[in-house]
C-alpha cells in the first residue's frame, strides 16, 4: 500500500456502500477494525480507498462497487487532485485507444513494473499525436509540429493549457472558459509585457509522458480507467470522468452548452482550419463536424487543462489538433494562422486583458478598444485571424452592442463590412443565466459591400420556465433558417418579432446600438382582444375547477393518530420498494425531469450529458422526492411524464403496487414533521436523507382510502398553479393590449 495512495471521505464512502453518512460514522464508533484515517481534518477526515474497500467486502457491506462509482472515487482523491489524475488517465486512454496490445503489455505485473514501463509506451503514442516541441514563430509561444514522416492520424501542436468549457476565474484577463480560481491575471503575459507579436516563445507542453515516480500513484486508477474503458470505449471513458469532475466543481467552470456550442458552430459552417482562442475543455471545437484533412487550433492559459482539452479532442476524432498554452491576447501562439472559421466564447467584463501593452499591436484594425472593452478585443483578435472570407462566430454579452465606449469600433464592423449578424439568445442558454446573451457573426471581408445590410434576430421567444435552457431544437431552426436565407441573398424580409436585415446606414447614429431587441418591432398579436378574451375564459374554468376540488376541513377537534411506523430505508432492504438515485449522463435525447420540474410542477424540461452512462428512466407510478432545499414536495410519474430519465438530485422510489399504493407513500412523505427529522443542515443547503422518512405500517386497503385523497390534493395543487400561470398571462396579455393600442381602455 502506498503512502500516498488514493484517499476518500466519509461522503465517498457513504456513495460506495449506498448508505448515508451517518452509518459511516456509527461504523467508525462501533467497529475497532474500521480503517483508520490517513488524512484530511479532524472534523473531515480521509481514508485509504483501497482499506475501506476491503473493510466493507469483509463485513458484507460492499459485494461489488460499481465500476464507475470506483473509477470515479480513484480519480477525486487522487493525491496530486483530480486534473493531474485526469491527465494521467486521458494519457492512458489514448494509448488504449491507438495500441491496445502496448497497453496489455505494460500493464501486467505490479504496479511499479506499470509505473516503470508505461512512460516509454505513453512516448509511443504521445510524439506521434502531439508532435516534438520547437521553436515557435512569432507571436508569443512555441509550436509543436508533429515531426516529417510521421504517419499520425492526428499532430498537435500541444502547447499547454485548455480552456475549459467554461471559464477559469483568475481573477482577470484569462483565455479560460471555466477559470480557476486563482486569484492572480489569467493569460499571464512574460514580465516585461512586451506586444504580443514581438513576445518571445515562453510555452510549455501540453501532453508529455509523466515519469514513474509520478504514475505509481495512479497506478490504481489507471488499471481501473482500463477495465472501463473495455466496457465502454476509451472516448465515452474519457468523457464519463472529465464529465463527473466538472458537474463535482460547478462553481470553478463556467460551461459552454452543447447545444450552443453545436449553434455556434453550424452558424460558422464547415471549415478545414478552425481556431478556438479561449477553448475551455474543448466544447466548441469539438462541436465542430469532422472532415478529412482538418485542423483545430486551441489556446488557452491554464496549463493543466491545455492537456485535457488536447486529449479530449484526440480521443473524439482523427483531425489534427494543435493545442497551446499562453494568454491568447498578449502572446498569440498562432499568429500566422489564416484560419476559414474561428469559434469563440471569450470571458467577460476583464479589465486587466492587456490594455496597457497592446495599444500598438495590429490586430487592432477596426479600433483600440477601451480598457472596459475586452470583449471588442476578443472580436478583433478572431478577425485577425481569419483568411479572406472566413467566418468567426463569438458569444457576447447584450452590453457589448450598445456601451458608448465601444460605438466608433461598432461602426468600423459595420462600415468595412465586418459584422454580419447578431443574434439574441434566449434567457438561460449559458452562463450568466440571466440574461440573453448575444452571438456575433463576423466575416474577414474581401471586399466591402456596395449596400451592406446586417441580420438582427431575437430568439428570445423560445425561453422556457425550466432550469433546461431554452427550447434549442426551436433557436437551432429559427436562427439557422434566418442566417442562412440573409448569407445567401444579403438581405432578409422582416420576420416579425424573429429577425430582419437592417441596412449599415440605418445603424450608424450617435449611439451604433445593434441589439436586436431595439431594432425588431414585436410580433404582431395574433387576434389581441380574441386571444386575450380566451385566456380570460379558461382562468374562469380553472378558477371554478379549484372550487370544486377543495377540500372538506378536517374535523374540529381531532387527535394525532399513533400509527406503527416505518421508514424508506426498512421498506427498500425488504423488498417493498426500489430505491434509485438520478445520474450524471445518458442519451441526449431523452428529456429530463430536474429538481426544478418538480419544484414547479412543470413537464421535464433538462438535459444530461451525452455517455454511455445509463440513465435511470422512469415508469408511471414511481415517486419522485428531491433531496436539496429542505422542501416537503414529491411527485408521482404519470403516463405523459413516464419514459423521461431521472435528474441530479432526485431520489426515486418504486413501490412494489401489491405492497404500496404509490399517492399513499408520496402522501406521507410530504409531512413537514416528517421532512423536519430526516433533514441534515450544512452551512449554505439542507439535504434530504429520504432513506430516514417515515410511514404508517396500514393494509394497503386503507392505503388506497388515503392516497385517493393525496391525490385529490394534487389535483387542487395543480388547478391552483395553472390558475396562476393564467392569471400572469392575462395580466401581461392586457398591459401589452393597452400599451400597443389592441385592446380599448373600455
Amino acid at each position: 500500500m502506498q503512502d500516498n495512495a488514493t484517499e476518500v471521505t466519509a461522503a465517498g464512502i457513504a456513495r460506495l456502500a449506498g448508505v448515508g453518512r451517518a452509518a459511516v460514522s456509527n461504523w467508525r464508533r462501533r467497529h475497532a477494525d474500521f480503517p483508520k484515517p490517513v488524512g484530511g481534518t479532524e472534523t473531515s477526515p480521509s481514508f485509504a480507498l483501497a482499506e475501506v474497500e476491503a473493510w466493507l467486502r469483509h463485513q458484507g457491506k460492499l459485494a461489488e462497487v460499481p465500476l464507475r462509482e470506483r473509477v470515479w472515487q480513484q480519480l477525486a482523491g487522487h493525491p496530486e487532485g483530480p486534473v493531474t489524475a485526469l491527465t494521467h488517465a486521458g494519457c492512458v486512454l489514448l494509448l488504449i485507444h491507438d495500441r491496445p496490445t502496448v497497453w496489455l503489455e505494460v500493464s501486467a505485473g505490479s504496479d511499479e513494473r506499470l509505473a516503470a514501463m508505461l512512460p516509454g509506451a505513453l512516448e509511443q503514442v504521445l510524439v506521434p499525436r502531439f508532435g516534438a516541441l520547437r521553436g515557435g514563430r512569432g507571436g508569443g509561444g512555441r509550436e509543436i509540429h508533429t515531426p516529417q514522416g510521421v504517419n499520425s492520424p492526428q499532430s498537435v501542436n500541444s502547447l499547454g493549457a485548455a480552456n475549459t468549457d467554461g471559464r477559469v476565474n483568475t481573477g482577470g484577463g484569462g483565455n479560460a472558459r471555466g477559470d480557476v480560481n486563482t486569484g492572480g491575471p489569467a493569460n499571464t503575459s512574460p514580465a516585461h509585457h512586451t506586444p504580443a507579436h514581438n513576445t518571445p516563445a515562453h510555452n510549455t507542453p501540453a501532453i508529455h509522458a509523466p515519469s514513474g515516480p509520478a504514475l505509481l500513484p495512479s497506478a490504481p486508477l489507471l488499471r481501473g480507467a482500463a477495465e472501463l474503458a473495455a466496457e465502454l470505449g476509451a472516448r465515452q471513458t474519457f468523457e464519463f470522468l472529465l464529465g463527473r469532475h466538472l458537474d463535482a466543481n460547478p462553481r470553478q467552470y463556467t460551461l459552454t452548452p452543447a447545444e450552443l456550442a453545436g449553434l455556434m458552430a453550424d452558424l460558422a459552417g464547415p471549415a478545414r482550419t478552425v481556431l478556438d482562442p479561449a477553448c475551455g475543455t474543448g466544447a466548441l471545437l469539438r462541436a465542430v463536424t469532422p472532415r478529412p484533412g482538418q485542423e483545430l487550433y486551441a489556446q488557452d492559459s491554464a496549463p493543466d487543462l491545455a492537456a485535457l482539452t488536447a486529449l479530449r479532442l484526440a480521443l473524439h476524432a482523427r483531425v489534427t489538433v494543435r493545442a497551446a498554452a499562453g494568454d491568447t491576447l498578449r502572446a498569440d501562439a498562432h499568429a500566422g494562422l489564416q484560419a476559414d472559421a474561428v469559434l469563440c466564447h471569450p470571458p467577460f467584463n476583464e479589465r486587466n486583458w492587456g490594455h496597457d501593452e497592446l495599444a500598438y499591436d495590429p490586430r487592432w484594425e477596426y479600433g483600440f478598444p477601451a480598457r472596459n472593452e475586452s470583449e471588442l478585443a476578443w472580436v478583433q483578435h478572431a478577425l485577425a485571424r481569419l483568411k479572406d472570407g472566413g467566418t468567426a462566430v463569438v458569444l457576447m454579452p447584450p452590453a457589448a452592442a450598445s456601451r458608448r465606449s465601444g460605438r466608433r469600433i461598432r461602426a468600423d464592423l459595420l462600415r468595412r463590412g465586418a459584422l454580419r449578424a447578431v443574434l439574441a439568445l434566449p434567457v438561460g442558454a449559458a452562463p450568466p443565466y440571466n440574461i440573453p446573451l448575444h452571438l456575433w457573426v463576423l466575416r474577414r471581408p474581401e471586399r466591402a459591400p456596395a449596400q451592406p445590410e446586417v441580420l438582427l434576430a431575437d430568439a428570445g421567444q423560445f425561453a422556457t420556465e425550466g432550469r433546461g435552457g431554452p427550447d434549442w431544437r426551436a433557436v437551432r431552426e429559427a436562427v439557422l433558417d434566418a442566417w442562412r436565407a440573409f448569407d445567401k441573398a444579403g438581405r432578409l424580409d422582416e420576420r416579425p418579432g424573429l429577425a430582419r436585415s437592417v441596412p449599415v446606414i440605418a445603424l450608424l447614429d450617435d449611439d451604433v446600438d445593434f441589439a436586436p431587441a431595439r431594432h425588431l418591432p414585436p410580433a404582431a398579436a395574433a387576434d389581441g382582444a380574441e386571444a386575450l378574451t380566451a385566456v380570460r375564459e379558461r382562468l374562469g374554468e380553472t378558477l371554478r375547477l379549484t372550487t370544486d376540488l377543495t377540500p372538506p376541513p378536517a374535523a374540529a377537534g381531532a387527535q394525532p393518530t399513533r400509527w406503527p411506523l416505518t421508514t424508506v430505508g426498512e421498506l427498500a432492504r425488504g423488498g417493498a420498494l426500489v430505491m434509485r438515485t438520478g445520474g450524471n449522463g445518458g442519451h441526449a435525447r431523452v428529456p429530463v425531469l430536474t429538481d426544478h420540474d418538480v419544484l414547479a410542477g412543470n413537464a421535464p424540461s433538462g438535459t444530461l450529458p451525452e455517455s454511455d452512462e445509463e440513465a435511470v428512466l422512469m415508469e408511471a407510478g414511481d415517486v419522485v422526492v428531491p433531496v436539496l432545499g429542505g422542501g416537503s414536495v414529491t411527485r408521482v410519474i404519470d403516463d405523459a411524464t413516464a419514459g423521461a430519465a431521472l435528474g441530479r438530485n432526485l431520489v426515486l422510489l418504486r413501490p412494489d403496487p401489491t405492497a404500496l399504493d404509490p399517492w399513499f407513500l408520496a402522501g406521507f412523505l410530504r409531512g413537514t414533521a416528517n421532512n423536519r427529522q430526516a433533514s441534515s443542515y450544512a452551512s449554505t443547503a439542507t439535504r434530504l436523507d429520504v432513506r430516514r422518512l417515515q410511514l404508517p405500517r396500514l393494509p394497503l386497503d386503507e392505503q388506497l382510502r388515503y392516497g385517493a385523497r393525496f391525490r385529490a390534493l394534487d389535483d387542487f395543487e395543480r388547478a391552483l398553479r395553472s390558475a396562476g400561470r393564467l392569471g400572469e398571462q392575462l395580466v401581461r396579455g392586457m398591459y401589452d393590449g393597452l400599451t400597443d393600442g389592441t385592446v380599448a381602455p373600455g
